[in-house]
């Protein structure tokens, strides 16, 4: 059986996410420092802060996000179970006109709507009511987990470009490299999720060049000495 690309929808928004995050926040925090200093030490440690703090942010807000998603679906379905156990007939109806607009004659809708009830009630109306299923069910923990990993690695490939890159090319190698890292990423992404690879790296080098753009902005504009 042929594996579809939105069963990996979960883990892999979650993981590019935390990734693309990694390598811009990481990236641009970097960029602003050296803007303004003339000095190794206060950008890797801008650049190490920002990774640790970024990595546990992107954890807890995915899953502050997801948990919130999960508890609106599991209200749903505690709400759908109590009007199946108070009216089973106009639930029944109700599935059944479902069916019945997605091009399935009256009756037909009617025997499909009565042997899904008989098996799981609350399964298909959780299905085909509220769109709830297995695959795209929110799952909390493995998004914080997916995605604050991915924050980890993407935030180490700038780091690594600032204990080699010379101090009067920092800024530019950063760029360089960070626009390397995240066209890379576009690439897998886009693989990964069975969509237009030109259009994954165009909108992610895009987005990549203005948050540094804007660092560098900010590091240069107020030219304070870091030392």
């Amino acid at each position: 059986m042929e594996e579809h690309y939105v069963t990996r929808s979960g883990w892999l928004r979650a993981s590019i996410l935390g990734a693309n995050d990694g390598i811009l926040s990481t990236a641009s925090i970097i960029i602003g420092v050296a803007a303004a200093s003339d000095f190794r030490e206060p950008i890797i440690l801008a650049g190490l802060a920002g990774l640790v703090a970024g990595a546990f942010s992107m954890a807890a807000g995915e899953y502050v996000s997801v948990s919130s998603q999960s508890d609106i679906e599991q209200a749903d379905l505690a709400r759908e179970q109590e009007e199946l156990t108070a009216t089973p007939e106009a639930e029944l109806l109700e599935l059944a006109k479902i069916y019945e607009k997605r091009g399935l004659d009256e009756a037909l809708s009617l025997e499909v709507a009565t042997q899904l009830t008989q098996h799981n009630a609350l399964e298909a109306h959780a299905r085909d009511e509220l769109g709830i299923n297995e695959i795209m069910q929110a799952k909390p923990l493995q998004a914080a987990l997916a995605s604050g990993a991915a924050f980890v690695f993407g935030g180490i490939l700038p780091l690594i470009v600032v204990l080699f890159a010379p101090l009067s090319q920092m800024i530019y190698l950063q760029y360089v490299f960070s626009m390397l890292f995240l066209i890379v990423l576009g690439v897998l992404a886009a693989k990964a999720g069975g969509s237009n690879i030109l259009k994954a790296v165009r909108r992610i080098t895009f987005w990549g060049t203005i948050a540094m753009g804007a660092t560098a902005y900010m590091g240069y504009l107020f030219g304070v000495n870091l030392s």
